[in-house]
């Protein structure tokens, strides 16, 4: 993974972050998400990682693409077997839905998706990790 990178895994309490290390960084986290914000130093793993809180990922994510130019997004998603046009009408970044984050928010059609009825989607079952690079042209205001 480059740097800076942003993880939310499914079963995850918090978000997983790295960036480029630099004196100030905590200030800049606060600076960022606000205040209020309680960043945690992981450095039991290898690489150390920050960790926050998931309700945060959609300003983190923007605030690291325009200070760095761009970050690596991971986020993972856990289906069932089924999806509805809710998903794809979705306009939170937040999604365990089925689809596994192909169709949330208007996403783009996967062929192993099936449209049955008005509005449900069947397809496979499992788990699956979306690698998106958001960068700073990317940010609307």
């Amino acid at each position: 993974m480059r740097e800076p990178w942003v993880r939310r895994g499914y079963d995850e309490t918090r978000l997983w972050m790295r960036m480029p290390y630099k004196v100030g960084n905590r200030a800049w986290l606060h600076g960022a998400l606000g205040d209020r914000i309680r960043p945690d130093w992981n450095n039991t793993v290898t690489p150390g990682r920050w960790e926050i809180a998931k309700p945060h990922l959609q300003l983190l994510t923007e605030s690291l693409a325009m200070r760095f130019g761009e970050v690596d997004v991971y986020l993972e998603f856990s289906t069932t077997e089924r999806c509805d046009r809710k998903c794809q009408q979705a306009e939170r970044d937040d999604c365990t839905c089925s689809c596994r984050g192909e169709h949330h928010g208007g996403g783009t059609f996967w062929t192993y998706w099936q449209l049955v009825g008005e509005d449900t989607l069947v397809g496979p079952v499992g788990r699956v990790w979306r690698h998106y690079v958001l960068r700073r042209g990317d940010i609307v205001a």
